[in-house]
């Protein structure tokens, strides 16, 4: 009598060994997982790092701008200071003054200052609701120069001088627009600064993160040097990887970026109609980074995306070395 045989059980080996296995190791896995807490983790220093870089150019780029329109309104214009002087008419003097000024060839406009005008000119130092009657203040005579002709201030001072002594006086700005020159150069220059500290602390932060992510995969790398992979191709795995990251966190850094400028200005222009607001305007303009500022904010956040790609791909190479 013949025996029935036993049908028997196909090993399920292939999906029990592929859910056993580390992540690293299963099919069509990635060599360095994006999803980890690792990987979040260093996106998210790479938008806080960019987001803060941003923010420096951008404050570089307001300064640089503002200074700009300040250097232009000024070099427009220029002074005539009347000191009072015992035994003559001072009203008289301001009226020679500006007589002298529009003789010259390329003054387009003057404005006389009154007593009131000159006296407010004190108060951010002598403070208000003070009696200045009895001080000799002096009265001013503010010049709109012409682009063509273009005046000769030499000339002007020289006349002025001439005329009235040791009472009149021309103030072309020159110095304050040295100051505000310098004052807006040191600025932009501490903000590259910055923004050069921060792109190198990224890549030392990526640094790190590679070397860490090339400890946990030891045994990955070994395989795939076992089976014929080369430096080459387990370095561009990396990259691709951190570029990814970087890329990531650039975009959000960059985007909070934009998204604090865009509500800085319309927080200014909600208060432009009080006294707060006019002095922010004063300083900043309209707080408004212009094309530039957009573009070196969107420039910052491609910069830390290469610079996490470039340092991963680098450490991963001394690695294997």
């Amino acid at each position: 009598m013949a025996e029935t045989a036993t049908p028997q059980t196909p090993p399920a080996a292939p999906v029990a060994l592929q859910a056993a296995l580390p992540p690293t190791l299963r099919r069509n896995a990635p060599l360095v997982p994006t999803d980890s807490a690792a990987s979040r983790s260093l996106a998210a220093v790479i938008a806080i790092l960019t987001f803060l870089a941003a923010l420096c150019a951008g404050a570089a780029e307001i300064v640089a701008s503002s200074a700009g329109q300040w250097q232009g309104a000024v070099t427009q214009e220029a002074t005539i200071q009347v000191r009072p002087s015992p035994g003559r008419d001072l009203d008289a003097d301001i009226a020679r003054a500006e007589a002298i000024a529009k003789a010259e060839p390329g003054i387009a406009a003057t404005r006389v200052f009154s007593k009131a005008e000159a006296e407010r000119l004190l108060e951010p130092w002598l403070g208000s609701g003070l009696d200045l009657s009895d001080l000799p203040v002096p009265r001013l005579v503010t010049l709109k120069l012409a682009d063509s002709p273009v005046p000769d201030l030499k000339r002007l001072r020289g006349a002025l001088t001439a005329a009235m002594p040791g009472v009149a006086s021309l103030d072309d700005h020159a110095l304050w627009l040295q100051r505000l020159s310098t004052m807006a150069n040191t600025f932009v220059g501490v903000g590259v600064g910055i923004v050069t500290l921060v792109l190198i602390a990224t890549g030392l932060a990526v640094a790190f993160a590679t070397r860490g992510a090339m400890a946990g995969n030891k045994e990955v790398v070994e395989v795939l040097h076992f089976v014929g992979a080369d430096d080459d191709f387990i370095a561009r795995a990396f990259q691709r990887r951190f570029f990814g990251l970087g890329l990531r966190g650039g975009v959000i850094g960059a985007g909070l970026a934009l998204a604090a400028f865009g509500l800085a200005g319309l927080l200014a222009r909600a208060w432009r109609s009080g006294p707060a607001g006019e002095e922010i305007e004063a300083l900043f303009g309209a707080f408004h980074i212009g094309w530039r500022g957009y573009a070196s904010v969107l420039l910052i956040g491609v910069i830390a995306s290469l610079v996490t790609g470039i340092v991963s791909r680098l450490t991963v190479r001394r690695f294997l070395a």
